[in-house]
């Protein structure tokens, strides 16, 4: 599970997810465009590209610091909105859960760590926002799901913001007019899950 990644695994799984922000960077901005102030793709890939530039040093750390250190660089490099809240998640998880975690430790880190992201945002379930697909991933991780239905259950979530009103963040300014339209956090939370669950499953 999570506890037992080397360091070297931790590296390579930060250059994972930073490729992967490179790659849908585009498509993130777009979706921000639509609802928001069109920036959030970009402000992600500076940020991912941040946290890979140090990937050796914070991978050096035990999991609970790495954690820790790559929401610090987070909150730091992404900007806007987003960095805070991804950098929370991360931060908040890695004082949570520990060097060397088993499942039931991860459920509750990750539990307490979206709790986190909904205080630093002032928002709960149901607006618009990335923790539309946060919780029920945590919600599938106390249900036993597996790490592949916990892909599928936050790409379904993400799906889900798209005829939600919102009523939080950028995307509230618009009223109505935010129906339709997939929130970009909500569709990065999925992205960036599906490339751990993948990333996990290779390494066995």
């Amino acid at each position: 599970m999570v506890g037992t990644l080397t360091g070297d695994e931790f590296k390579a799984l930060i250059d994972t997810l930073s490729t992967l922000v490179s790659d849908h960077a585009n498509e993130l901005t777009a979706l921000d465009s639509a609802i928001g102030d069109g920036d959030h793709g970009h402000n992600m890939k500076r940020g991912f590209e941040a946290l890979m530039a140090e990937g050796d040093a914070i991978s050096a750390k035990p999991l609970g610091e790495a954690l820790k250190a790559a929401g610090m660089k987070l909150v730091m490099t992404v900007g806007g909105a987003s960095g805070p809240l991804f950098g929370t998640l991360l931060m908040t998880l890695g004082k949570e859960i520990g060097d060397n975690p088993d499942r039931a430790a991860l459920n509750t880190a990750f539990r307490k760590a979206v709790d986190s992201v909904a205080a630093r945002g002032k928002s709960e379930k149901g607006q618009k926002t990335m923790l539309d697909v946060l919780y029920p991933m945590a919600d599938a991780l106390d249900l036993g799901s597996g790490a592949a239905d916990i892909s599928a259950v936050a790409a379904s979530a993400a799906e889900a913001t798209v005829p939600v009103l919102a009523t939080r963040g950028r995307a509230s300014f618009l009223g109505e007019r935010s129906i339709g339209h997939m929130d970009p956090g909500a569709r990065s939370v999925a992205l960036l899950t599906a490339a751990v669950v993948e990333f996990m499953e290779k390494r066995g």
